[in-house]
């Protein structure tokens, strides 16, 4: 089964089943190598910057993104 399949499938369980599996897949990253962890950083950060590239009306300013993080610790 393809991700999108999993995901689609997942959120048919009910809610506390959902939350569950959240926790359990949450839960399993604890378990991740320091190397792991920077790989899917990594493949993450590759991610979001071909993300801006290919459109990059979707970025947003440095201060306004940490003016928006601060609003929302208030």
């Amino acid at each position: 089964m393809n991700l999108p399949d999993l995901v689609t499938e997942a959120l048919k369980l009910p809610v506390t089943e959902r939350a569950h599996l959240a926790e359990t897949l949450l839960e399993s990253l604890d378990a991740l190598s320091e190397a792991e962890h920077h790989d899917l950083w990594t493949e993450e950060a590759a991610r979001r910057d071909a993300e801006l590239d290919s459109d990059p009306s979707r970025g947003r300013p440095a201060a306004e993104v940490f003016r928006d993080a601060r609003a929302r610790l208030r």
